[in-house]
């Protein structure tokens, strides 16, 4: 799917968030098609995920910089608030057990869910992790309380998953991810 915008119109800006999920080498995919798409793609990383992947990837792919600190601000303004005034859709790929909990109850202890909570757009979160934590009763009641404030989550897919093991869980095609996110921002306002 290649979508883009007409010129004229300011590029839409998308936060991606990258969690430590094995998964998080396929954000790289979709950070590229985000941008492909015309879209200004801001990557916030927590410790994590950059065990996975490097900064360097999406900062190459995105051309913005990459936040992976909350306490690494180029000046005095605190940066989640700023970003969050201008940002039209959070986008979590791949979405942990561990950001669905933090993001459902409000807790801020890194730079991603700091900014969280600070963002008023459209959210969406794709999960990715291990068939049974998916299906665990918790991960499960804080995603229902997610879809009940509004967040689209896409997947997971059914399949084989890092370990080895298969069922649900696998993070969704990224080209599923990216119908999502291009659905969730709202029309340029004329």
């Amino acid at each position: 799917m290649k979508t883009t915008r007409p010129a004229a119109l300011p590029a839409p800006t998308v936060v991606l968030g990258v969690t430590g999920s094995i998964a998080a080498y396929k954000a790289a995919d979709l950070t590229s098609r985000l941008v492909q798409a015309g879209v200004t793609v801001t990557v916030i990383m927590t410790a994590n995920a950059m065990r996975l992947v490097q900064p360097q990837t999406f900062l190459t792919l995105s051309r913005q910089p990459v936040v992976t600190d909350l306490w690494d601000l180029p000046d005095w303004q605190p940066g989640h608030i700023a970003l969050a005034e201008r940002a039209a859709v959070l986008v979590v790929a791949p979405a942990t057990a561990n950001i669905l909990a933090k993001l459902a109850h409000g807790l801020a202890d890194d730079a991603l869910s700091t900014y969280a909570l600070s963002h008023s757009g459209r959210v969406v979160v794709a999960p990715a992790m291990n068939p049974r934590m998916w299906a665990h009763p918790a991960v499960q009641a804080n995603c229902a309380l997610l879809r009940e404030r509004g967040v689209i989550v896409v997947g997971p897919d059914r399949g084989r998953v890092a370990c080895g093991e298969g069922g649900v869980g696998r993070l969704a095609a990224v080209e599923d991810i990216l119908t999502a996110v291009l659905a969730a921002i709202p029309p340029p306002a004329r």
